[in-house]
């Protein structure tokens, strides 16, 4: 058995095969986590305690990219950062890998009556979050997670549609239809840059626009937002809403910001306009 730091290639392959069986996972197919281990055994002459602790240290970065973890493999932290690469170059590798599985929502399916879960969000809930937080933050910001997920079109335009779909739902629920009619998805019928993707109301007809952010992964993973979006934010307090939509991948929830946003979440200039005076 093979013995001492794992090699890229190696971090290659068991990251390879820990997506294959989420993969497997979130499409409902069948799969054998013996069976994976001992291929890999076979693979890289390490030995089956070592392959489930390294699974297990893959479950722990899955967060910090956004990611859902694989059922039976509860996360392992204190992982080193060479693990951490290699999940990143798989990532970089297979974008928007989870909304081309057989049982992913694609665009234009639509969403009938489907409403969303509405959590508290992080930032008021009375617990403490998870003590390896600090570390799945510096993964994150390392790796510039907030950029991936920003690139991932096919995945925001599902969060906009779970959205479009709850605002609509929620209305009708109400008994409000003639409202539920007026919900525009601003973003795909007119374009980007009102500083909002839906156009909505309350029951009482009271204006509701609501930029969403929509993950895979856990409530706290970073998103990117736009000089544009914050200060519509800020011009449309009692009106804008943040819509974050987490756990996409299994089983959508959502929660909302209202602005001010800094008093919920960090913001961090990413980006700078350069001029020639």
């Amino acid at each position: 058995m093979a013995d001492g730091p794992w090699t890229d290639e190696e971090n290659d392959l068991i990251v390879a095969d820990y997506f294959a069986m989420l993969a497997d996972d979130l499409s409902d197919r069948r799969y054998v986590k013996a069976e994976h281990n001992r291929a890999l055994q076979g693979q890289i002459g390490r030995s089956k305690g070592s392959i489930e602790f390294k699974h297990a240290n893959i479950s722990a970065l899955m967060p910090a990219f956004g990611q859902p973890i694989l059922t039976g493999y509860l996360p392992r932290y204190n992982v080193q950062m060479a693990l951490a690469e290699a999940v990143n170059r798989w990532l970089i590798a297979n974008p928007e890998w989870v909304e081309r599985l057989p049982k992913a929502a694609t665009p234009g399916m639509g969403y009938v009556n489907d409403r969303l879960y509405l959590d508290t969000p992080p930032t008021m809930r009375n617990t403490p979050p998870p003590e390896e937080a600090e570390q799945m933050r510096t993964i994150a910001r390392h790796f510039d997670v907030a950029a991936q997920q920003e690139r991932n079109r096919a995945l925001g335009r599902l969060g906009e549609e779970r959205a479009l779909a709850h605002e609509r739902a929620t209305l009708r629920d109400a008994g409000r239809d003639d409202l539920a009619r007026k919900v525009i998805w601003v973003s795909e019928d007119i374009g980007d840059g009102a500083g909002y993707d839906i156009s909505s109301f309350t029951p009482d007809g009271t204006p509701r626009q609501l930029e969403v952010k929509t993950t895979n992964g856990w409530d706290r993973t970073p998103f990117h937002i736009s000089q544009n979006e914050l200060r519509v934010a800020e011009e449309n307090r009692d009106t804008w809403h943040l819509f974050r939509i987490y756990n996409n991948a299994r089983e959508p929830r959502a929660f909302e910001l209202r602005p001010p946003l800094d008093r919920h979440v960090t913001l961090t200039p990413t980006s700078f306009q350069a001029r020639f005076d």
